[in-house]
């Protein structure tokens, strides 16, 4: 019975004004991450916990189910039924265990389709009869395409050196023509000066 202890735990703390129950706005509730993040192909993990102040029935059972899309939307996992969203076939797995107030979702192979909100529901068999509650904030799952973001800025690494290099060598190549020096980038002009050099080279020479 200690897995009933821990589940009624928090609102004893409640009640005794401990301050780490104390921040609880209600005796029940849902906590999940207010976001995660995946890469399209990868896998995400959602951790969840719950708590409640409701007397357990003599041999208590728990349900953990979970929605997608929005508070109100429909149910991709039910660990009662075994139900698993069509489209999340093969590719949800809940790590949880009868009695624990905690546990974790698993998607895998993550598509494009699966950035979404997530939201956890449990149902409590209470001595009160069957209680449920969900996160009303849920989770949201955020996919990106690390493939084309790494290219991208492996390019943008790449290609600066490169032109900053280029753009240093023209301007020095500018400034060498316009001292008179050849440049070589027009053979008539090399050949002129040099001709004209000769010239000059010749005439001291005859002198």
């Amino acid at each position: 019975m200690a897995w009933l202890l821990l589940l009624l735990l928090p609102a004893v703390c409640l009640q005794a004004g401990n301050s780490a129950g104390s921040n609880r706005e209600n005796t029940y509730g849902v906590d999940q991450p207010a976001h995660v993040s995946g890469v399209q192909g990868g896998s995400i993990e959602i951790p969840f916990s719950f708590y409640s102040y409701w007397e357990l029935a003599e041999e208590p059972q728990l349900r953990i189910t979970w929605r997608w899309q929005h508070p109100y939307g429909g149910f991709i996992y039910d660990s009662g039924s075994r139900f698993i969203h069509k489209h999340f076939r093969n590719r949800l797995i809940l790590t949880w265990t009868q009695g624990q107030t905690h546990g974790i979702l698993t998607i895998l192979d993550l598509e494009e389709k699966d950035q979404t909100m997530y939201f956890c529901r449990v149902y409590l068999q209470t001595t009160e009869g069957w209680k449920s509650w969900q996160s009303i904030d849920g989770t949201q799952l955020t996919i990106t395409n690390e493939t084309s973001w790494v290219s991208e800025e492996q390019m943008q690494v790449n290609t600066e050196p490169a032109l900053k290099s280029c753009k240093e060598a023209y301007s020095s190549l500018r400034a060498s023509c316009s001292l008179g020096r050849s440049c070589g980038l027009r053979g008539d002009q090399h050949s002129a000066t040099t001709h004209h050099e000769k010239g000059n080279l010749g005439n001291e020479t005859t002198e």
